[in-house]
């Protein structure tokens, strides 16, 4: 019996209509697909609704792979493959695998000889990359920074000085009731010739980005929606 594939299928990073970010080609490859392992199903399922190709949202099957998930349980949520039968893989937002705990199913895959089927989608990281200004070539995603203010402020200076001397873009993301705690701490730590830029709604209707120079930055409010933080020295 061949073995089923795994689609790595992007959601939404916006409140924005699906056909904006994709293609009928790229639904018309998942419409046969009834297993998904997901980090949120209530999210997983408004996004697969929102696509229109599925006859019933109700005949699908769910299971969760998300931070708290031991490895032990792979084998019992990705048996359908075995079988067969196609899984698809969504994460809560933008590409599964990219800081995302949807790379585990990856590797479990590949170990099991597997085929994984990565799909075209919007990832805040990558879109707010590209319209940094910053370099592209050698970039880092940190993830979180420190939420201890002191701390914080050792881990933005540690940053700047790997960036300045690899010439690499430091990219990371932060909690959005906190965007402009973070914002006011990087433009107290950062020295004043250092680029950073924030890119906040990616992709959807108030999408901003803003990238200058520390001395040369606006006096703005972040709004409580996600960012995307990225400096380099």
């Amino acid at each position: 019996m061949d073995k089923g594939r795994l689609f790595m299928i992007p959601n939404l990073i916006a409140s924005v209509n699906p056909d904006t970010c994709f293609s009928n080609l790229w639904k018309t490859e998942i419409t046969h697909i009834r297993h998904f392992v997901v980090e949120d199903v209530r999210s997983a399922r408004q996004f697969l609704s929102s696509l229109k190709i599925f006859p019933s949202i109700e005949e699908l099957n769910f299971g969760v792979l998300n931070r708290e998930t031991p490895a032990e349980a792979l084998p019992g949520l990705l048996s359908v493959l075995q079988e067969g039968k196609d899984i698809g893989i969504i994460s809560e937002s933008g590409c599964p695998g990219v800081a995302d705990p949807g790379s585990l199913a990856v590797a479990w895959a590949h170990d099991h000889h597997i085929q994984v089927r990565p799909m075209v989608g919007p990832s805040s990281i990558i879109l707010a990359l590209m319209a940094s200004g910053m370099n592209g070539q050698r970039f880092t995603f940190q993830g979180y920074l420190p939420i201890e203010q002191q701390t914080l402020h050792a881990a933005i200076s540690r940053l700047e000085k790997e960036s300045k001397s690899g010439n690499i873009t430091q990219i990371f993301i932060e909690s959005p009731h906190r965007n402009n705690r973070l914002l006011g701490s990087l433009k107290k730590v950062l020295s004043p010739q250092v680029r950073l830029c924030v890119a906040c709604d990616l992709t959807g209707p108030t999408e901003k980005i803003i990238s200058g120079m520390v001395q040369n930055w606006p006096e703005i409010e972040l709004p409580k929606m996600p960012c995307i933080f990225l400096f380099q020295a």
